[in-house]
């Protein structure tokens, strides 16, 4: 935006005639009104930039716990797999147990008789 100029530059004693103050009246409201603009605008951007801070932030957060809970997931997932190796690794090795132990059984009764 390029600055406005103002082209009628005149004080409140400026000019001898009635005529003249209504014109320093309404460059005076002019300016006025120009200025509460840019103060509008500027709170309107602090407004607009905490807003977007604000957004990020509650992204971020979200994501930190959305992670959390994820790794949490995935370690009780693995937790749980890992359990299942190790049942059916103990659930083979005590079925060879079993069977070598009936067969020394057997060994031991054929023996006894």
């Amino acid at each position: 935006m390029y600055p406005e100029f103002v082209r009628n530059v005149m004080g409140s004693s400026a000019g001898a005639g009635s005529g003249e103050f209504h014109v320093y009246r309404h460059l005076r409201r002019k300016e006025y009104a120009r200025q509460k603009h840019i103060q509008v605008k500027a709170e309107k951007e602090l407004l607009e930039e905490a807003y977007r801070q604000k957004i990020l932030e509650n992204k971020q957060m979200a994501e930190e716990r959305t992670a959390k809970k994820r790794a949490k997931r995935l370690k009780r997932k693995m937790t749980l797999k890992e359990k299942c190796k190790m049942s059916k690794k103990n659930n083979t090795a005590n079925s060879v147990n079993e069977s070598d132990s009936t067969s020394d059984d057997d060994d031991q009764n054929t023996t006894e008789s």
